[in-house]
């Protein structure tokens, strides 16, 4: 069987310090007969050392446009700007496929420089995808909103150890009236991981699924004190809180929008339209005499990179047996990558 030349860059977004394989996985991959390359990195969540142990060997930062012929560079957020022309297979989530800022720009690159993108987002089986850091971003998100709830999240956030954020969330449950909490879309891995984390922190939690929201009880829903959204909608559908939901009667005092679906038409949120940041967290959409805070980060996973990377990295070595031949989920990947950049095209 073949097995391809794995190269791990270093991630080029600020502040990005997750990895798509952890060492210990890499020392799996390495046994078996594959050559594992590292970066090095200033960010990275684990040391290189580890990889050295491991068996990979060590290349510069930013490296990867000279490795060799037939690598395949393996990442987890977005390419750097330069080279302009992309020549080897990479591996991350592009976010180039849904008309998203600069996805144009990205699939041109790869076009002129004859490469080809496996886009993580897009390896699945049977339409269900198989890699994903859904788990760790609804934990994070909910455990941001239990902590804003309680008045503990006042600044900026940053990456941190799941053991700090849950020794707040147990600490600032003492002595307090249970929250009530709602989950939608709580039977997915978002959805799962915001449970947990909301249980954990002494909360009082509520589960809806899609076929809670079919007949939409909104006065149950502005009855919790916090709501968690797991649920991407791709059909127009009402929202689970509109406008008129911020002046009604409401216990309903903050929001973690996992999903973070802002700019899509159908957001189900539409009283926020714009992402929060790791800077600015929160932001009020409520009245002076009800505020309505809303926690929408689109990469909450960064803040828990270790525990995000671990399960990442669980998920994506088992397939890469199949990489070389392009079989299963890495067949569906290259699919929606060639109808947007042809053979030849």
């Amino acid at each position: 069987m073949s097995r391809p030349h794995l190269w791990i860059r270093a991630e080029a977004r600020p502040g990005e310090q997750r990895v798509p394989i952890v060492p210990a996985d890499a020392a799996r991959l390495v046994a078996d007969g594959y050559v594992v390359t590292v970066e090095e990195s200033p960010s990275r969540v684990v040391d290189l050392e580890e990889y050295v142990e491991a068996g990979c060997s060590v290349a510069p930062y930013g490296s990867w446009v000279d490795a060799p012929e037939g690598a395949v560079v393996v990442g987890i957020k977005e390419l750097p700007e330069d080279p302009a022309d992309l020549a080897h297979t990479h591996v991350f989530f592009a976010h180039a496929y849904k008309g998203q800022e600069g996805a144009d720009v990205t699939l041109e690159r790869f076009r002129r420089g004859g490469g080809e993108l496996l886009d993580v987002e897009y390896l699945t089986l049977d339409g269900r995808r198989v890699v994903a850091f859904g788990f760790w971003a609804g934990y994070v998100g909910a455990a941001l909103s239990v902590l804003r709830h309680r008045g503990l999240l006042d600044g900026g956030v940053a990456p941190m150890a799941r053991e700090d954020l849950d020794a707040q969330l147990r600490g600032s449950a003492e002595g307090r009236e249970p929250e009530r909490a709602l989950v939608i879309g709580s039977r997915g891995r978002s959805g799962r991981g915001a449970v947990e984390a909301l249980e954990l922190a002494g909360c009082t939690v509520t589960r809806w699924d899609r076929v809670d929201t079919v007949d939409l009880d909104k006065a149950a829903l502005l009855d919790h004190d916090i709501l968690v959204n797991c649920v991407v909608s791709s059909t127009p559908r009402e929202p689970f809180v509109g406008p008129a939901d911020v002046e009604a009667p409401r216990r309903l005092r903050t929001i973690g929008d996992v999903t973070c679906d802002v700019t899509s038409d159908n957001n189900l949120l539409p009283i926020n339209t714009a992402i929060t940041t790791w800077a600015e967290p929160v932001r009020d959409v409520g009245t002076a005499q009800a505020p309505l805070d809303v926690i929408a980060i689109d990469n909450l996973p960064s803040l828990l990179p270790l525990e995000s990377s671990v399960s990442f990295s669980a998920e994506l070595t088992p397939l890469l047996e199949d990489l070389a031949e392009r079989r299963g989920p890495w067949a569906a990947s290259l699919e929606w990558f060639r109808r947007h950049v042809p053979l030849g095209g």
